[in-house]
């Protein structure tokens, strides 16, 4: 037994990050608040990378360090969440363009899809430009791009 947080597992291509609904994350009537869902699929979009083998302390503190800025973020809510419930954040990245990756992303309870979000993060120099991102990260996203993980 640990006392380490797990960073969930991948099926496939596919991340996922079981979570459970506290008290913060709701608003006065024990729903989920909307802004509560862009912090679950931040932690997915992270713990997904870190499984991978990359970090985000690594990135800042590298040879050539680089972060992450969303650019683009697409939310639609299909069904409530509510407090103490689980889920389970689904992350698939899709593709690499440049200084940009595409995301999918899912928060379901049992088969039921509740909340999906599209996203694309560009990766930065540290002073805000765009960068393409470095070799290493490339070669540890790629195989789980392709389906060949």
């Amino acid at each position: 037994m640990t006392d380490r947080p797990t960073a969930g597992r991948f099926e496939a291509r596919e991340h996922r990050l079981p979570i459970r609904v506290y008290y913060e994350d709701t608003d006065f009537t024990g729903l989920v608040y909307h802004g509560a869902y862009v912090r679950f699929f931040e932690r997915g979009r992270s713990d997904a990378l870190r499984l991978m083998g990359v970090g985000h302390a690594e990135l800042l503190d590298g040879d050539q360090p680089m972060a992450f800025v969303v650019s683009r973020l697409s939310l639609t809510f299909l069904k409530p969440a509510r407090i103490d419930e689980e889920l389970v954040v689904r992350t698939r990245y899709t593709a690499i363009k440049g200084p940009r990756l595409l995301i999918s992303q899912t928060i379901t309870r049992g088969a039921e899809a509740l909340c999906a979000a599209e996203v694309e993060v560009v990766s930065i120099h540290l002073d805000g430009r765009p960068r393409r991102p470095t070799r290493l990260l490339v070669d540890k996203v790629r195989p789980w791009l392709t389906g060949e993980p």
